[in-house]
């Protein structure tokens, strides 16, 4: 697609961002549908974002590793812009940096990476029996009774790994809502849309999950479930869907994410 040399691109994501997801109701429990031509015009060019037109430099790897601290945060966010129908930013991910698995409650979104790569594990959330004690399996270690209230029932949807030659990851109010994201192999960089923004008053506020392990996977190495999920992914026609329960949790007390001043081109909606 040609770029439109007088208009900066983050300019023409912005505006395509407002036409895209504008007039959509927020709904916790059902889709926004958004129009096809809109999103595809939307998707083409945001595929065609790259770090150098937000005037963001790669960060090396020596500077993006070590303990995290007050002047050293694992995760860092720039704010671009925000109205009533999208917000939009860049997150920034030190080496081995981990966005905890989180939802986005009524909401679309859109996840391209800008430099580095990024692996993201998405979850959907299975509204039927949720609180029904009696379908609950035993979990290792066991959970009290304020905790089995908090479980939820989902589904494991994928497990993928993006970089600035991948097409967006994207999401909706109802498919791979909830995911966690984590820096592959180094720092890493990536634009962010969600339409509309968060907000609690609107029922749109953030909620961490912890996946949770059953009895009966006692023992089950880390690393070779991980291997076991990635291997589903890579089955194309594999139609069974793997459900997994996640426990809502507090804000992980070793996550948090500092601030930067956005360096881009200046952006009006």
């Amino acid at each position: 697609m040609p770029r439109d040399n007088k208009t900066p691109l983050i300019q023409n994501i912005a505006k395509q961002a407002y036409l895209t997801y504008k007039g959509l109701i927020s709904s916790a429990n059902g889709e926004n549908k958004v129009v096809a031509d809109k999103l595809s015009e939307l998707i083409s060019l945001v595929t065609s974002v790259r770090a150098a037109d937000l005037k963001i430099a790669p960060r090396k790897t020596k500077l993006s590793s070590g303990a995290p601290g007050p002047h050293n945060p694992a995760v860092t966010y720039m704010h671009i812009c925000e109205t009533e129908v999208f917000s939009m930013g860049v997150f920034l991910l030190r080496t081995g940096a981990s966005i905890p698995l989180h939802d986005h409650p009524g909401m679309n979104g859109m996840l391209q990476v800008l430099y580095g790569k990024v692996s993201v594990r998405c979850f959907d959330k299975r509204e039927d029996d949720l609180t029904v004690s009696s379908i609950l399996p035993r979990f290792d270690p066991p959970l009290t009774p304020l905790q089995t209230a908090s479980v939820r029932r989902s589904t494991l949807r994928s497990v993928a790994e993006y970089s600035e030659t991948s097409g967006p990851c994207l999401l909706s109010p109802v498919r791979d809502n909830l995911h966690q994201i984590d820096a592959v192999e180094g720092p890493a960089a990536f634009l962010d849309i969600l339409a509309p923004p968060y907000n609690p008053d609107d029922g749109r506020d953030c909620h961490y999950y912890k996946l949770l392990q059953t009895a009966a996977e006692e023992g089950t190495d880390a690393q070779s479930t991980e291997d076991q999920q990635g291997e589903t992914k890579e089955k194309e026609e594999e139609e069974e869907e793997e459900e997994a329960w996640l426990l809502e949790v507090p804000q992980p007390e070793d996550f948090w994410c500092g601030g930067e001043p956005y360096p881009g081109p200046a952006v009006s909606v």
